[in-house]
């Protein structure tokens, strides 16, 4: 399966997953696996998930990037924040457009990724 698929060719989540590829590039051992429902980006562990929201729920949002922090970021552009072990926070930021990965965004992508 493609990543495109996975996202259904939302012409908005594709752009996401091109920019999420770009930031990701210039870091190594970085590896990225389509499942049946999300694209996962990951070196020794996961840090970073793209899905449709649509599949799961009623929803009009064309994509979800999840992020794995080792802390919770008290921003309120999470839509939600789940703790589910000691040592990770999942951050859910939903994405409507690709310009929402600005500079803030890009710098929790590149912790998540420097903790994995």
């Amino acid at each position: 399966m493609r990543a495109e698929d996975v996202l259904d060719s939302d012409p908005v989540a594709l752009d996401v997953l091109a920019a999420v590829r770009s930031a990701l590039a210039p870091l190594p051992d970085v590896e990225e696996h389509v499942t049946r429902t999300q694209v996962a980006f990951r070196r020794s562990r996961g840090f970073a998930y793209l899905w449709r929201p649509g599949r799961v729920v009623r929803s009009d949002v064309p994509v979800v990037l999840t992020l794995a922090l080792g802390r919770r970021d008290a921003s309120t552009r999470w839509k939600e924040v789940a703790h589910p072990s000691a040592r990770h926070w999942m951050h859910h930021l939903e994405v409507r457009d690709a310009s929402a990965l600005d500079a803030e965004v890009l710098a929790w992508l590149a912790e998540a990724a420097d903790r994995a």
